[in-house]
């Protein structure tokens, strides 16, 4: 589990096919958090785990599965890429975004940037049936990034980034087109899903 507080942000080193998918390497880029083999990160709102104790400042490893590379954005990672890293959240970890999975629900597509008024507004065309869990003020994570929904529309939605957002994440470099990482706010998937459980329970059987 992770709070879309972005910690750092490191640089594709390599991604490499491999029998079982794919080997992602990331360069820490002076990232103070030295994890553990078998520890949890999120790398661009994707959970993986790590292979491996890297030594301070050593490229931290990944094996990613087929399912993980057709469902994110990971399989599209170029070397030198830069991405949004945060280790797992323990229970001593201020929640200062919302609770984020790591489990991704879909990819979308930046579909407008606007900077009017001083104001950045970024626009993102969900897949079907991922707006069914996101309301205006409620919370989403993008490309791991615990944002505030600011606009709803028919099969978008917009946040608005402040400046720290913008200093400290990815975020900034995505324009018209680029796909993100998407996940929706679990507390509403599990209500959505009870909900729609109840309904089918009680409709008449034919």
């Amino acid at each position: 589990m992770f709070t879309g507080i972005v910690e750092h942000q490191g640089a594709v080193a390599a991604l490499r096919p491999e029998p079982w998918g794919a080997r992602l390497e990331i360069d820490p880029r002076g990232w103070q958090h030295v994890p553990r083999d078998g520890d949890s990160v999120s790398v661009n709102g994707c959970c993986l785990t790590v292979v491996g104790s890297p030594a301070p400042g050593a490229a931290l490893r990944f094996d990613v599965i087929p399912q993980t590379l057709g469902l994110t954005t990971i399989g599209a990672l170029a070397a030198g890429e830069l991405v949004n890293l945060e280790h797992a959240a323990t229970a001593a970890t201020l929640l200062g975004g919302h609770l984020v999975q790591g489990h991704v629900d879909g990819v979308g597509t930046v579909a407008l940037v606007s900077t009017a008024g001083g104001e950045w507004r970024t626009r993102v065309s969900a897949p079907p049936g991922f707006m069914e869990h996101v309301v205006e003020r409620g919370s989403v994570a993008v490309d791991g990034v615990s944002l505030t929904v600011a606009t709803v529309g028919e099969g978008w939605f917009e946040v608005a980034l402040i400046p720290a957002t913008l200093a400290k994440t990815t975020l900034r470099d995505r324009a018209p087109g680029s796909r993100v990482n998407l996940e929706a706010d679990a507390l509403a998937k599990m209500v959505a899903e009870r909900v729609r459980r109840a309904l089918a329970a009680a409709s008449p059987r034919p």
